[in-house]
């Protein structure tokens, strides 16, 4: 097993934890089908390192920052991602099952195809950025701020987007078949492709071009005699 070493935050020094494993995480490292599971990252500040297919259930990321790394295809299982921060990071194809985000903030990062089943979301604050094909079903997203976030082809299924902020989002071809939306805000997002059959739109703020869309989407076609 080779040996890394730890560039360890002021604060996590401070601290004096005992670490399972210690990494050399900064400077564009890279790791590839490495596994991590239940190591003790906590207050870490992680720069532009690269994980490929790397087991990391049960990881403690509690508190930490990451800039500019890149996640893809790794399992994050239960891990603990508690008033973490994350910027123009990458977790693409990530698998955050029963993990707990509370608390965690994830700004202008790139998630597309990742799963959140059961996962913890309380808390959980999203700053634009790109979460298409996400699995989100039956995630309680209520009054979630998800301004000018790209969610093309996401799965909301189930989901729970009452009084949701989604102005400016792109939700081409986003599944919202059993979402809830009373009084979610939908105003200047894009909602090409969606099949509002059978979605309840009671409450939910839109626009005139939205409200065409939507009538389109029932088969209506519009025929502006001259």
């Amino acid at each position: 097993m080779p040996q890394y070493t730890l560039i360890l935050s002021n604060k996590a020094r401070h601290r004096g934890h005992i670490w399972r494993k210690a990494l050399e995480l900064e400077n564009g490292r890279h790791y590839e089908g490495e596994k991590f599971r239940d190591i003790e990252l906590s207050g870490v500040d992680l720069k532009a390192a690269h994980f490929i297919k790397c087991d990391l259930r049960g990881a403690n990321f509690k508190e930490v920052v990451t800039t500019g790394c890149l996640f893809s295809g790794c399992n994050f299982t239960g891990a603990r991602f508690g008033a973490s921060f994350h910027k123009n990071s990458y977790f693409t194809n990530c698998n955050f099952e029963h993990a707990d985000m509370f608390g965690a903030k994830f700004d202008n990062c790139k998630m597309t195809g990742s799963i959140f089943k059961e996962t913890i979301i309380t808390g959980l604050s999203i700053v634009e950025g790109d979460w298409s094909y996400i699995n989100f079903r039956h995630a309680n997203l209520k009054g979630f701020d998800l301004k000018k976030v790209c969610f093309k082809y996401a799965d909301f299924y189930g989901s729970n987007l009452e009084k949701a902020d989604l102005r400016g989002a792109d939700l081409e071809n986003a599944v919202l078949q059993k979402a809830k939306l009373f009084g979610a805000d939908l105003r200047g997002a894009r909602l090409d492709g969606i099949d509002f059959r059978g979605i309840d739109l009671n409450k939910v703020k839109i626009d005139l071009m939205q409200a065409a869309s939507i009538v389109q989407s029932y088969g209506v076609v519009f025929d502006f005699m001259k």
